[in-house]
C-alpha cells in the first residue's frame, strides 16, 4: 500500500465516518420528512455521484495504472457529468418505482404494493424490488450507459479540459465509432443481468433515502470489478 491509497482511504473514510459519529449529520442529510434527500433530492443526488462516482472511475485507475491519476483523464468534467447522471438517475429511480408499485397492484394483484415495499422483509417486497429493477435496468440502463460512454469519449477527445463542458458532443461521430460489440457482449449483456439487476434488487429493499447513496457506492464497486476484469484481459 502506497501513501497515496493511504490518502484515498482517509479521504474516503471522512465522507461517511460523520454520518456514523454523529447523528445530528445523520439526521442532516437522511432524516426521511426533514433531511437534505427528502428536501432536495436531485442537488442532493448531483452531489454524491459527483463525488463518489468519480472516486470510483480514479480506484479503476488505480488499479490498471498503479495511479490514481492519468494524463488528460479530467477530474472536474467527470464529476460535473456523473453529478447531472446521477440527477437523471434519481428522476429514474422515481418513475420506475412509482410505475411498477402501480404495475405491482393493478395487474399482479397485490395490495397496497407502495406499503409492502416500504413495509418489513416479505416476498411481495422481494418481488416488487426486482421487478423495479428488471425493468429500471432493462429499459433505462442500456441508454443511460450509451450516453456515459459517449460522454466519456467526447471529454477524452479534448483531452479532459473544462472546454468539454460547453462544446456541443459531436455525437453522431462518436456513435458510429464506438466499440459497440463490447458495448453489447459484455456492457449489457454481461453486467446488466450479473450484476446490476441483482444489486439493484437489492437496493430496492432499503428506505428510499438510502438508495441513491447505494447506487452510487454499487458504481464505485462496479468500477473495481471492470478494472480487475481488464487487468486479467
Amino acid at each position: 500500500m502506497k501513501k497515496q491509497d493511504i490518502i484515498f482511504g482517509i479521504v474516503l473514510i471522512s465522507i461517511f465516518l460523520p454520518f456514523i459519529l454523529w447523528r445530528e449529520a445523520y439526521d442532516f442529510i437522511f432524516d426521511p420528512v426533514s433531511g437534505m434527500n427528502a428536501r432536495y433530492p436531485l442537488l442532493t443526488a448531483f452531489v454524491k455521484f459527483a463525488i463518489l462516482a468519480t472516486m470510483g472511475e480514479l480506484l479503476g485507475i488505480r488499479i490498471q495504472t498503479g495511479k490514481y491519476f492519468k494524463k488528460n483523464f479530467g477530474i472536474l468534467p467527470h464529476a460535473v457529468v456523473w453529478g447531472f447522471l446521477g440527477v437523471f438517475i434519481k428522476i429514474a429511480f422515481d418513475i420506475f418505482a412509482h410505475g411498477t408499485i402501480g404495475f405491482s397492484s393493478s395487474v399482479l394483484g397485490i395490495e397496497n404494493a407502495g406499503e409492502v415495499l416500504a413495509g418489513p422483509m416479505s416476498w411481495n417486497k422481494v418481488l416488487i424490488a426486482f421487478l423495479i429493477s428488471l425493468f429500471l435496468n432493462t429499459m433505462f440502463a442500456p441508454v443511460f450507459m450509451t450516453i456515459h460512454k459517449i460522454t466519456d469519449i467526447h471529454i477524452s477527445m479534448l483531452n479532459g479540459s473544462l472546454r468539454s463542458l460547453i462544446t456541443p458532443i459531436p455525437v453522431g461521430q462518436i456513435i458510429t465509432t464506438m466499440n459497440w460489440k463490447v458495448q453489447w457482449d459484455f456492457v449489457f449483456k454481461k453486467t446488466i443481468p450479473l450484476f446490476w439487476i441483482p444489486a439493484q434488487t437489492i437496493n430496492f429493499l432499503f428506505p428510499e433515502q438510502f438508495r441513491i447513496l447505494n447506487a452510487a457506492i454499487l458504481g464505485i464497486i462496479l468500477g473495481v470489478i471492470l478494472a480487475i476484469a481488464n487487468l486479467k484481459k
